[in-house]
């Protein structure tokens, strides 16, 4: 604005700068929620969408030169809001500084990418609209309907509806335009937005959760996955403006799009309903030390044995999640800070558990589970004590 005459080449500089700012702002977040539960994963996750979309409503008003400062002064608000989130985390909940060798969950990355090709298909639509995607209606809509669910059903909230609505919304937005002939229409839109929102929310908590069970650098797991994204989506901007342009006359080149994107959404609903639950490893597979004896190696030892016996007991995946803080020694009190439930709640699940594994003290739990018996120094409350 002040000096048009080099705008052009600083532009080129600012956006490969302002690229690289944003994808390590993502990944130090990212670092935050693989050392969250699901459930404060969903909450602050789709929370972070609906005020991000609220965001950029309001910089619209803004005259260009309030907007230059508002716009500089975010990643500093960002990194002082990240580094007060780390702090008021439980010590042993910060990531750790070894990390587990494992290969790349495929299945979720490929899931990832089969929905960005297509979103990236049907991107150029999305753009006519005011304020884009990122603040659109239906992107808006998505997050609502997580972050109210977690509010309103705490416990009972089934990350399944996530999936769920997922799946319809991506549909209608590559049915409802091919049927009306209008393919940049208010409701293939708000379908598209939301529908991918919603997919974005499952992503995060099914990588987050991998990194919060299993202690994996969520730097590089969502480092690669983001990549992966980011890559699928520009190919299917590709693809579509290919199609566009050796699409015979008599042939519509948005009705063949939309077919590429349905036949990517199919291929994806396959691979999803694969691996439904939310406690799966979508295909990571960790690599141990030859002494297979470290803290990490131990660590996911407890993990499979509880995802073992919750299948064998049939334990529910909120049961599941109880079982597995219980047996990192998680008192009633910090079980209830982490799934952001009630005492009473949280005694209910534990009684379940003693009742399907048919148990009755702490000890025999910890024996079957083959891990230490609680510690001393923990508390002297033998019922709050796990």
């Amino acid at each position: 604005m002040f000096y048009p005459g080099i705008a052009e080449h600083l532009a080129i500089v600012a956006s490969i700068a302002g690229g690289m700012g944003i994808a390590l702002m993502i990944l130090i977040w990212s670092e935050l929620y693989g050392c969250m539960n699901p459930m404060r994963v969903a909450f602050y996750y789709s929370g972070s969408i609906i005020v991000g979309a609220l965001m950029i409503y309001i910089y619209r008003g803004f005259a260009i030169p309030w907007l230059f400062v508002m716009t500089s002064i975010l990643p500093i608000f960002s990194l002082l809001c990240a580094a007060r989130s780390f702090n008021v985390l439980p010590g042993d909940n910060l990531p750790s500084t070894t990390w587990a060798k494992f290969s790349v969950p495929w299945k979720i990355i490929i899931l990832m990418a089969i929905y960005a090709f297509a979103y990236g298909l049907l991107e150029k639509y999305l753009y006519a609209g005011t304020f884009g995607p990122h603040s659109a209606l239906g992107t808006v809509a998505a997050a609502l309907v997580v972050m109210v669910g977690v509010v309103l059903q705490g416990k009972n909230f089934d990350f399944g509806t996530i999936y769920r609505t997922a799946l319809p919304l991506m549909a209608g937005a590559l049915i409802i335009p091919s049927a009306l002939g209008l393919f940049d229409s208010f409701w293939g839109n708000f379908c598209a937005t939301g529908g991918y929102t919603a997919f974005s929310i499952l992503i995060m908590l099914i990588l987050a959760n991998i990194c919060y069970r299993y202690g994996v650098s969520a730097i590089w797991l969502f480092g690669i996955e983001r990549g992966v994204r980011a890559l699928f989506m520009m190919l299917g901007r590709y693809v579509d403006a290919g199609i566009d342009a050796i699409a015979p006359s008599s042939l519509n080149g948005d009705l063949v799009s939309s077919g590429v994107a349905l036949l990517a959404i199919i291929g994806g609903t396959v691979i999803l309903f694969s691996e439904r639950e939310l406690a799966s490893r979508w295909g990571a597979k960790f690599l141990y030390a030859e002494n297979g004896s470290g803290p990490i190696e131990k660590r996911h030892a407890l993990v499979d044995r509880c995802d073992a016996i919750s299948k064998e007991k049939g334990l529910s995946a909120r049961e599941q999640e109880v079982l597995l803080l219980l047996t990192q020694h998680k008192t009633i009190s910090d079980i209830e800070n982490e799934l952001i439930v009630a005492n009473g709640t949280v005694k209910a699940h534990i009684r379940h558990i003693y009742q399907k594994l048919d148990i009755h003290s702490r000890e025999e739990l910890f024996e079957i589970l083959g891990t230490q018996a609680c510690e001393e120094k923990q508390t002297a409350n033998d019922e709050d004590c796990f």
